[in-house]
């Protein structure tokens, strides 16, 4: 997997963003249509959500070059092949609907399908899944993108995702492999920064999930 390419794409959109602020102006019109378990703690709450997707559609390319050097060291790399090809291809090879997104807005869409499809990778097979390698963290990430990015079409983006999650790893026969080697090695110390860095990226943009409706009104 070439993740220079991914993040070529990336500064390109970045740079757009900064001499148009289209994705900040976006945002803006957002903060009054999320959920209500969502705070933003900030004077600038479009800030917020501008540099959580920032960071969110960067965290995409870092991931899969994790997932990459992991199933190679656990000699899995044949298995993780077409979920780490197919996560590479919704950035540097498109499908149509995303060609009227060419800025952070488009680039969210891919990454939270290239988040998404790595959480149902780990959540179709029991050794990963009982590893808690997933953190909520990263749920919750992905739950956010998905306000972000607005219904329906969020719903068909999943929906989409599903569909290759079932036909690259739909079978008993993928729930039941035995990938503790894989996961040992995507714990290992090594990775740490990886892991500290996902499960601060919210808070680090002062986003706070309130799950007591009351805190939320």
């Amino acid at each position: 997997m070439n993740s220079e390419a991914v993040f070529r794409v990336i500064e390109q959109a970045k740079r757009s963003e900064a001499k148009t602020h289209a994705f900040h102006h976006m945002m803006e019109e957002k903060i009054f249509q999320l959920h209500l378990l969502i705070g933003l703690h900030n004077e600038d709450p479009a800030e917020c959500l501008v540099n959580f997707a920032t960071e969110y559609i960067e965290m995409a390319p870092r991931v899969m070059e994790c997932v990459e050097v992991c199933a190679k060291e656990a000699h899995a790399d044949w298995l993780f092949e077409p979920f780490l090809k197919t996560a590479f291809n919704y950035f540097v090879n498109p499908s149509i609907m995303f060609s009227h997104y060419t800025g952070l807005d488009g680039l969210l869409m891919k990454a939270y399908l290239c988040h998404r499809l790595l959480e149902e990778m780990y959540e179709n097979n029991k050794s990963i899944r009982n590893s808690q390698l997933c953190a909520v963290e990263v749920t919750q990430a992905n739950l956010l993108a998905h306000q972000l990015i607005g219904e329906p079409f969020a719903n068909e983006l999943d929906e989409s995702m599903l569909m290759t999650v079932k036909e690259i790893a739909g079978s008993p026969k993928y729930y039941d492999l035995n990938l503790g080697t894989f996961v040992e090695k995507a714990q290992h110390q090594t990775w740490k920064w990886l892991r500290d860095h996902w499960q601060s990226l919210l808070s680090r943009n002062h986003i706070q999930f309130h799950f007591s409706y009351r805190n939320a009104l």
